[in-house]
């Protein structure tokens, strides 16, 4: 509880410096927080290889190893393919309707507006084993990761493969003592994360025009974080407050960072320190969950993928919108765990279609919330996936 009146004390802090509109405030929250992502990034590439070499090399052939990923795989399936029902309905009842105002090209960052969802699936595919390191292909590593865990799990029982196997989860330990480091001085990131973003929303302007678009996304996670995915607790037995309370501080983390792929390294902490999953579980979970289990993102997907068709004058009948659905859910599922990947997926998409995407131009001024609550709702899904599957396991 003094923890988390500490993160809300430093929330408060970082939002008024930020309101202040200092630039020197600015440009050191701007730094401070670029440091605190950069540290987690850093740290979350070798926390996912490792976590899922490990896991599959002890789990070896046992029972385990395919209960644990049917489990993973269902729950991830049901719960994104929820979110989007949630984005749809709720797009089809407040129904945001045509924008006014005029839109312009140049208001697009360009940089991935040629990226096509097939390159996006291509590139998923490694062609030499440092490439994926340096780019931090978390898809590309797990490939790797599960191929050389499955090896290892395959190998005789040797002083080798114990010597390997020893030295894997020998770092591994080494990155949990560095993240429950970096955990110790959170505050100071939020104060830095707050700052960043009360200057950046002081700064810009809402259209009226987004509002009813506003209401359906942020709506739509809202209901997923609040509602949806408590409810499937419930249904399995578990306590939703309980589950949250022990997770908060990875949806703390998830909400600032606005990257579950950096949060990871907290998810995993969180989850075997404060809420007592396994940790053959969550450390073979939660690194799958990060790259495949997207509520947020798959709820953006349909809904803006939507709302740009309808902005340039595509009939958005049912049959298309369940298509768009399935699109959306398949998109999240391969969809990088990072800050603007969803963003940057949607205009993808958008583009191969030959929609208006200088429509998206108009909603990146206010895609730092959007991101930030969808983050928040990801990394909450994935832990409701990882307790959900622990306490199954636990009940066989």
């Amino acid at each position: 509880m003094k923890q988390a009146f500490v993160w809300i004390g430093a929330l408060i802090v970082g939002a008024i410096l930020g309101l202040l509109q200092i630039s020197s405030i600015n440009e050191t929250a701007n730094f401070i927080a670029t440091i605190y992502v950069r540290l987690f990034q850093l740290l979350a590439v070798p926390t996912i290889v490792l976590a899922v070499t490990t896991t599959l090399a002890t789990l070896g052939s046992g029972p385990d190893a395919g209960r644990i990923f049917r489990h993973a795989i269902s729950y991830t399936l049901l719960t994104t393919l929820v979110a989007a029902a949630v984005g749809l309905l709720l797009f089809v009842v407040i129904a945001p309707g045509h924008m006014q105002l005029p839109v312009t090209d140049g208001e697009l960052p360009i940089a991935n507006s040629q990226l096509t969802y097939s390159d996006h699936l291509l590139s998923v595919i490694p062609n030499n084993i440092v490439k994926p390191f340096l780019e931090g292909n978390v898809l590309s590593l797990l490939i790797l990761a599960a191929a050389v865990g499955i090896a290892l799990s395959q190998m005789a029982d040797t002083p080798q493969k114990k010597t390997v196997v020893n030295f894997l989860q020998g770092i591994q330990e080494v990155l949990f003592t560095l993240i429950r480091g970096l955990i110790v001085i959170l505050p100071v990131g939020i104060v830095a994360f707050a700052a960043q973003l009360s200057s950046q929303l002081s700064a810009g302007v809402i259209a009226d025009s987004l509002g009813k678009y506003v209401a359906v996304v942020l709506g739509g996670n809202l209901l997923q974080f609040f509602v949806v995915l408590p409810l499937f607790l419930l249904f399995k037995g578990m306590n939703p407050v309980r589950v949250m309370t022990k997770m908060m501080p990875a949806i703390m983390m998830a909400l600032f960072t606005k990257s579950s792929a950096a949060t990871l390294p907290v998810t995993m902490q969180t989850a075997e320190e404060r809420l007592g999953v396994k940790s053959k579980v969550s450390r073979f979970v939660l690194p799958i969950c990060t790259t495949i289990n997207m509520n947020g993102c798959a709820a953006f997907i349909l809904v803006t993928s939507l709302f740009v068709m309808q902005q340039g004058g595509i009939e958005l009948s049912w049959p298309t919108m369940l298509t768009w659905l399935l699109i959306s859910v398949v998109s999240a599922i391969g969809n990088a765990g990072v800050p603007m990947g969803c963003y940057f997926l949607t205009l993808s998409l958008m583009s191969g279609i030959n929609a208006p995407i200088a429509v998206l131009g108009i909603i990146l001024p206010i895609y730092t919330i959007i991101d930030m609550v969808e983050t928040a709702v990801n990394v909450w899904s994935d832990s409701c996936v990882c307790a959900m599957t622990d306490h199954d396991l636990n009940n066989q």
